[in-house]
């Protein structure tokens, strides 16, 4: 128990600075200046000098510093008492001489005084008269500026190089990794990462790999050199890296891509070659690399224009420790990037990256165990049913569904609330997904009519095509930068079909087909649902090979991201953007005859929009019917089917069953 304190208290002591010694002069500065206050001449006025002093038999000595035009003033022993009120704190009066300090108009007139004086009285006033020069502020006058210099370039320096280790200027070309090893308190484990089951198990494997390499290598095999995370944004890379750590018995490096890149050529280099170097002195152990693009994009791209030889230069040192002709026995690299596509294929390469780990967004399964995880620190409302949770998130990221259990609590304790509701979790998805709130907007009646129509245009469409996705609310309500906005809640699925694009595309033109049908004009509120659609259309026709006119042609290149010449000629390029037009042309004029043929469904549905400002599916339901497709339909036409069989004569009912 002992040991644990004395461990604790060690580590309670601060770790030393270069900043302490910049405090430790000033604050020594600032006591020699103060050491010897009080002690200091008293200052005092040439005329009450001359009317008071200087006749008087008390003066011990005066002596005239030429060069400043001052006189220094000592007074007897037996004297001093009898001129306290001179001095402003008669408690601070020096022991030693000067007593006071006057400056003189001039040594012609001060002599003049004293002259007289002396004949006056018939006696001596002792006199000397010195030449002086301050040696310390005339050399502090000179160096200042260049001991200023030299402060502000150590200091900017240091900033500039993070403060790299201990040794300064010294260890800029040092490995800034974090060493986590098994005394480090890393809290994070696997048990803590919901979700990426496949991921986790190859990870998992890793670590055994490490904690028990004869019982992968007896049989001739070897243990992989690398592993790459790859995945978009949010989606648990960084935390599967964490949890290796925390579970790991073995040292863990960490870094950043972005720490080896350094303003100093030759300090990224430096910088890997002495991560490698404490690697191999603790092997068997494991580096991680967060964002690995910051140094592995490839390096045949750009050439000439955008080239960074430092970068390359330092990723040219990171494959030679990676696969070089040193070995690298025991240490395990693992690296995370969601730009896989721009990494240098020396990089990417079997001997260095053995495997590729994907870490995808989570689907429905998975995302309701993320909000298992995020769920369990929240003060929820008693009986609360979270299988709605992971339903109504389609396409989050695991930090998107943290982000959505704060908010709620959030938006809770912002009603005053005891206990996070459903409706809380309701309202921060949407302000996640569309933003605040803007109810005090000016919004005019007309433009809100427009709105309505526009925002019933998109609804409509959308529930009476089979393979565009259902919808869950409509609002009229401006929120972040959108006057009005449409939730719907898109099919999982890992193919799309060009019906389902298509369906897609019309319902997005819905809202500006339904201005052009009701109101004779459009207006520019459907900006975002143009883009959206124009890229749709391009991905059709140059990406996914789904026109008529171009078909089974691919012209996206991953490789070839910064090339300035196109693939296709410039006959081609026009037959593109033909098709293109064509099939946004052809989608809009089939949102334009649906909005006709359901003319009165559409009034119906923006007239109930602008009354309640938000409409849900149900309100769909009740205007239009069963959505097509749905499970409810399906119920109505068996029905349907039955209805006859029940109302004819028994032996043809059990004809119609036997066919059946």
């Amino acid at each position: 128990m002992s040991q644990m304190v004395k461990k604790d208290n060690k580590q309670k002591i601060p770790k030393f600075s270069s900043y302490w010694i910049y405090g430790i002069v000033v604050v020594t500065l600032i006591l020699i200046s103060t050491m010897n206050m009080g002690q200091e001449p008293q200052k005092l006025s040439y005329a009450k000098f001359e009317k008071v002093l200087l006749g008087s038999r008390s003066i011990d000595k005066i002596v005239i510093i030429r060069n400043e035009l001052k006189a220094e003033v000592s007074l007897k022993k037996d004297s001093v008492e009898k001129y306290k009120d001179l001095f402003v704190v008669p408690t601070q009066i020096p022991n030693v001489g000067p007593h006071f300090i006057v400056d003189i108009p001039s040594i012609d007139s001060f002599e003049e005084s004293r002259k007289a004086i002396e004949t006056s009285e018939q006696r001596d006033i002792p006199l000397f008269y010195e030449q002086r020069s301050n040696v310390i502020g005339e050399v502090l006058s000179f160096a200042w500026p260049l001991l200023l210099m030299i402060l502000i370039y150590f200091i900017f320096f240091n900033r500039m190089t993070g403060g790299a280790g201990g040794g300064g200027i010294f260890s800029v070309g040092k490995s800034r990794a974090q060493v986590i090893d098994k005394d480090s308190n890393v809290n994070v484990s696997f048990k803590d990462v919901a979700g990426l089951e496949g991921a986790k198990d190859e990870l998992v494997e890793i670590v055994e790999f490490l904690r028990h390499p004869d019982k992968y290598t007896e049989l001739g095999g070897k243990i992989p050199k690398g592993a790459l995370l790859v995945g978009p944004p949010g989606t648990g890379k960084t935390l599967l890296a964490k949890a290796v750590a925390g579970e790991a018995n073995v040292p863990f490096f960490s870094m950043s891509g972005s720490d080896f890149v350094e303003m100093f050529v030759g300090v990224g280099a430096s910088r890997v070659r002495d991560l490698f170097q404490k690697a191999k002195a603790k092997a068997p152990c494991i580096i991680f690399i967060d964002e690995i693009d910051a140094i592995g994009r490839d390096r045949s791209r750009g050439r000439g224009m955008s080239s960074n030889e430092e970068r390359e230069n330092t990723l040219n040192q990171l494959l030679t420790e990676m696969d070089g002709f040193g070995t690298n026995s025991g240490v395990i690299i693992l690296a995370a990037t969601n730009r896989a596509d721009i990494l240098d294929s020396a990089l990417m390469r079997a001997g260095r990256f053995d495997r590729q780990i994907n870490v995808e967004l989570p689907d429905l399964n998975e995302r309701s165990a993320i909000f298992d995880v995020h769920l369990r620190p929240l003060k929820l409302v008693e009986g609360f049913d979270k299988s709605f949770l992971a339903k109504q998130t389609p396409g989050f990221s695991g930090a998107d569904i943290a982000n959505v259990c704060n908010e709620a609590a959030l938006t809770a304790a912002r009603k005053e609330k005891k206990f996070i509701e459903k409706q809380d979790f309701l309202d921060a998805i949407d302000r996640i997904v569309g933003g605040l709130e803007k109810k005090n907007k000016i919004i005019t009646k007309e433009e809100r009519k427009a709105i309505a129509y526009h925002e019933a245009g998109h609804a409509s469409i959308s529930w009476l095509l089979e393979n565009a996705h259902p919808l869950v609310k409509v609002t009229i309500v401006p929120r972040g930068k959108a006057l009005g906005a449409a939730w719907y809640l898109p099919e999982e699925r890992q193919l799309t079909t060009k019906e389902q694009i298509l369906d897609e595309m019309c319902s997005t033109l819905g809202g500006r087909a339904a201005e052009e049908v009701v109101f004779g004009r459009i207006s520019t509120g459907a900006l975002n649902d143009l883009e959206k659609v124009t890229k749709q259309a391009y991905a059709m026709v140059t990406y996914y090979g789904l026109s008529e006119k171009l078909p089974n042609l691919s012209y996206y290149n991953f490789n070839d991201e910064y090339s300035l010449t196109r693939p296709y000629s410039d006959k081609r390029a026009e037959m593109i953007d033909q098709e293109v037009s064509a099939i946004v042309a052809e989608q809009y004029e089939r949102a334009k005859q649906i909005l006709r043929d359901n003319a009165e469904k559409h009034k119906e549905l923006a007239e109930l929009l602008l009354e309640r400002e938000v409409i849900f599916s149900e309100d769909l339901e009740t205007i239009f019917g069963p959505r097509k497709g749905s499970a409810k339909e399906d119920e109505d036409e068996a029905e349907a089917v039955k209805e006859p069989v029940e109302n004819v004569e028994p032996e043809a009912a059990s004809a119609e069953k036997d066919a059946l």
